[in-house]
């Protein structure tokens, strides 16, 4: 049994959702719509539609093993691991090595979908709390959110199927590569795209959901983060508002952007469909990562949006910025986040002193 996602308009809100259907008669997969439905109003589009993918991975492993959703045991999501990274290997018996499917990021993001799932259902009483037990294991104390208020007691939950995924910082662009790339773009918006991710270090969502409103004129060299609800193209700000400074040189390219290629239709959205698609409608994140996979072939240089985000905040660090600056101009929620993703730029702070200022933050949040 497979499954399709399929991409659809609520007519009552006009925001995009997401439908699971089975294969054979397109009737919507209930539990895992009821699940999807329940995000829409914390995650973005494109997280849900990410959540339905390891969804129907889910339901299409369950099928091949004869499995009932409501019955499954520890081992079960064990066995999921293991025919994410290698497939199906119950018809074909091979002497060779496996070459592993899917990386320990993505099965690390399925296990913890499937297990958000249940903890779904435990809390709409679809399934017993005892079902997910077995999913679960008791750790320590409480814990608020979906679990809270489910049994007696009030207890931590952590997951006994785990996938240890190795940590490893992904690198930054050079200057060098940074102008590689932007000479390679043939078009201004592509341009201007490059340098906005690497001036501000905004995140996906973040630059497609920029509008004109939020870029500052030459009186006011910044760029505002501002969060918005039902974008067009399902982008969202994941982090904190705020404003960002940038150089003279990215308004003034802003400015030729409006002037020589921005279609002439009324939008509010800074970076848009010009040349193919629904013209004046903003840019799709899909079509953002097209462009950076062509030039990535294109230069040879292998880039991606969110790397623009590691080469701008580890610019700031080597420059000696306070922790708590870059951590606002990165929109993190608390320093300990900016701490666990940049620690080894911050030789100079011993590790008293940075545990220090992580939990004043705490106090004072």
């Amino acid at each position: 049994m497979t499954l399709e996602l399929q991409k659809g308009i609520d007519p009552r809100t006009g925001e995009v959702v997401w439908v699971m259907l089975d294969d054979v008669n397109y009737e919507i997969v209930e539990p895992i719509q009821r699940y999807l439905t329940s995000l829409c109003g914390s995650k973005s589009p494109n997280t849900v539609e990410t959540y339905g993918y390891a969804l129907k991975s889910w339901w299409e492993f369950l099928s091949s093993k004869q499995l009932d959703w409501r019955k499954i045991e520890l081992g079960d999501l064990e066995d999921f691991v293991y025919w994410l990274r290698v497939g199906d290997t119950s018809k074909v018996v091979s002497m060779k090595p496996i070459t592993a499917q899917r990386t320990e990021g993505t099965i690390k993001l399925a296990i913890n979908v499937v297990t958000n799932f249940y903890r779904y259902h435990i809390a709409i009483k679809t399934i017993e709390y005892q079902q997910f037990d077995r999913l679960i294991a008791t750790t320590g104390r409480g814990q608020k959110g979906l679990l809270q208020g489910i049994g007696k007691s009030k207890l931590t939950r952590e997951r006994l199927v785990k996938v240890k995924e190795q940590k490893k910082f992904p690198g930054c662009l050079t200057q060098a590569e940074i102008e590689t790339l932007v000479s390679a773009c043939t078009r201004l918006r592509d341009k201007l795209i490059i340098l906005t991710l690497n001036s501000t270090g905004m995140r996906k969502g973040e630059l497609l959901g920029l509008c004109h409103d939020d870029i500052g004129d030459f009186s006011d060299y910044t760029i505002k983060v501002v969060k918005r609800a039902n974008n067009p193209n399902g982008a969202r700000v994941k982090g904190a508002e705020r404003v960002i400074p940038v150089p003279k040189e990215l308004l003034e390219m802003y400015n030729d952007y409006l002037i020589h290629e921005y279609p002439e239709v009324e939008s509010d959205y800074v970076f848009v469909n010009i040349w193919e698609g629904s013209v004046g409608e903003p840019m799709n994140p899909k079509v953002l990562n097209t462009m950076f996979s062509r030039l990535s072939k294109k230069t040879g240089i292998e880039v991606y949006p969110h790397l623009f985000r590691h080469t701008y905040a580890s610019r700031l660090l080597k420059a000696n910025y306070p922790l708590d600056r870059v951590k606002y101009l990165l929109g993190h929620q608390t320093i300990r986040t900016t701490l666990d993703v940049y620690s080894h730029l911050i030789s100079e702070v011993s590790k008293a002193d940075l545990m220090a200022v992580v939990e004043q933050q705490e106090v004072e949040e």
